[in-house]
């Protein structure tokens, strides 16, 4: 009998085996994306210090898309751009969490790219 696979199983495991090799530091930290069915998450991380030094998301009030799709990717990912450069932030290591970087994953990481994070 052919058994179904747990997607979000599967993309623990992914993101868990990326994580090993990718880590944010004060210098270089990581911006991190979670998606979930109704909103939109992304923090830039000093995971040395443990601190979360920046983060957006579709739940706050500059953020006029309410939904976990692509406009509200893009809104999120200029959002996080400016807030980084506001602390002085340029250069980040992208994490995205297991997900395929395809539709909402790649056009937040567009977004920041154009607002000026490099990765």
């Amino acid at each position: 009998m052919v058994k179904k696979t747990d997607r979000k199983f599967e993309r623990t495991r992914r993101h868990a085996r990326v994580r090993r090799k990718v880590s944010g530091t004060a210098e270089r930290p990581r911006l991190c994306v979670y998606k979930s069915n109704t909103a939109l998450y992304a923090q830039i991380i000093d995971d040395v210090a443990g601190n979360t030094l920046v983060s957006a998301s579709t739940l706050e009030k500059d953020v006029k898309t309410k939904r976990s799709n692509k406009e509200a990717a893009k809104e999120v990912g200029t959002l996080i751009a400016k807030r980084a450069t506001d602390k002085k932030i340029k250069s980040v290591v992208f994490d995205r969490s297991g997900y395929i970087y395809h539709g909402i994953v790649k056009e937040l990481a567009e977004a920041a790219r154009e607002g000026g994070l490099e990765f």
